[in-house]
């Protein structure tokens, strides 16, 4: 779970802050955040990311990281852009005991960032978490810069969040509810826009009996609904990469996970 105690506020993202106040005040820690970023260890992880070919074929394969004492050497040069928030929707929203108002219905979970140009006709994702006592952390490298994309069409008096269980991205201006994607468009029953406390009505008949205090979740029949953090956690160090034709390439704290594509996330 990703989580943080900072309220989110509708004041976009980062680029999106008055010029008096350098720093966003809906990003708790944000120069932490750009130093992450910004710093020769993230920038490193993305080269090593981008030196593994993505994986091709019907047939499993093996692949190793290259072992180089620069993991950029070689590597056109690029920049990380700076890091943009995605919120997802809150259990208490989803139960219903929330009011549907911005700072209850959605929770920062995590930062991300993409390429400021495509390395070897490839862009990435790198999705910082936040750290216990403070400060950001990298905590994936995936391929594509899909999150990345939605998150920067949150503009001054909106925001942006997911609903990570049907992969649906959202708009949130005010108290209005607008899709970004064909998910999302679905989530919604077609329409173009709904007011957020319809749009809790709806959630809530899809979730609330299957949060983790929930009968479904406490029989076993799931985990629960949560807040999802965008990548599994790591449970192994070990560099394996297996191929196919749908695989998704993720680098999580140092280790390397291939994840079957359930559906591509569209505009």
């Amino acid at each position: 779970m990703l989580a943080t105690g900072a309220s989110v506020l509708l004041s976009g993202p980062a680029h999106a802050a008055p010029a008096s106040d350098p720093l966003p005040v809906d990003i708790p820690d944000y120069q932490a955040a750009l130093d992450a970023v910004k710093s020769a260890d993230i920038r490193n992880a993305v080269c090593r990311f981008l030196s593994v070919p993505v994986p091709r074929g019907g047939s499993d394969t093996v692949q190793t990281i290259p072992d180089k004492a620069d993991p950029c050497e070689g590597m056109p040069a690029f920049t990380i852009k700076d890091p943009l928030p995605v919120s997802e929707i809150t259990p208490g929203f989803v139960a219903g005991t929330s009011q549907p108002i911005a700072a209850e219905a959605v929770k920062l979970t995590r930062l991300v960032s993409s390429l400021n140009t495509t390395v070897n006709d490839r862009q990435v994702t790198v999705m910082l978490a936040p750290t216990q006592g403070g400060g950001w952390h990298l905590a994936a490298v995936r391929e594509g810069d899909g999150e990345a994309t939605f998150a920067g069409k949150a503009g001054a008096g909106t925001l942006v969040f997911t609903e990570p269980q049907i992969r649906g991205w959202y708009l949130l201006k005010l108290i209005t509810v607008e899709p970004l994607n064909d998910q999302a468009r679905e989530g919604l029953g077609g329409k173009s826009s709904m007011s957020l406390s319809d749009y809790q009505k709806l959630v809530k008949a899809r979730y609330a009996d299957k949060l983790p205090a929930s009968e479904y979740g406490t029989k076993g029949m799931s985990s629960g609904y949560g807040i999802a953090s965008g990548a599994e956690s790591a449970s192994s160090t070990t560099p394996l990469l297996v191929g196919g034709s749908s695989a998704a390439l993720v680098l999580v704290a140092g280790a390397w996970f291939l994840f079957r594509r359930r559906r591509n996330i569209t505009g």
